[in-house]
């Protein structure tokens, strides 16, 4: 799991079928000082995370496979949007 930003959405012009209707976001990684790292990540969202907002990622594949099915192609997913980024990590 790892914090990302939301940067934007994501329209697909064709999606496999498993994703139909699912909703996309364009997340960047950052560090718990809130830099950026690495290259721009879509994520698969059934919260509601808006532009602008942490949220808590997975990389565990089988959340995706677990709500969409087995062949599905997605695996990163949101799993948490943070209240407030100044309290992620920990911090006060």
């Amino acid at each position: 799991m790892f914090l990302a930003r939301i940067d934007g959405n994501i329209t697909p012009a064709a999606t496999h079928a498993t994703l139909k209707g699912c909703r996309f976001l364009i997340g960047q990684r950052i560090e718990a000082d809130g830099t950026a790292s690495g290259e721009p990540l879509w994520l698969v969202d059934w919260l509601g995370a808006g532009i602008g907002s942490t949220v808590i990622a997975s990389t565990d594949g089988d959340i995706t496979r677990e709500r969409l099915g087995n062949t599905t192609p997605a695996r990163l997913v949101v799993v948490g949007i943070v209240d407030s980024p100044g309290n992620a990590g920990g911090k006060s």
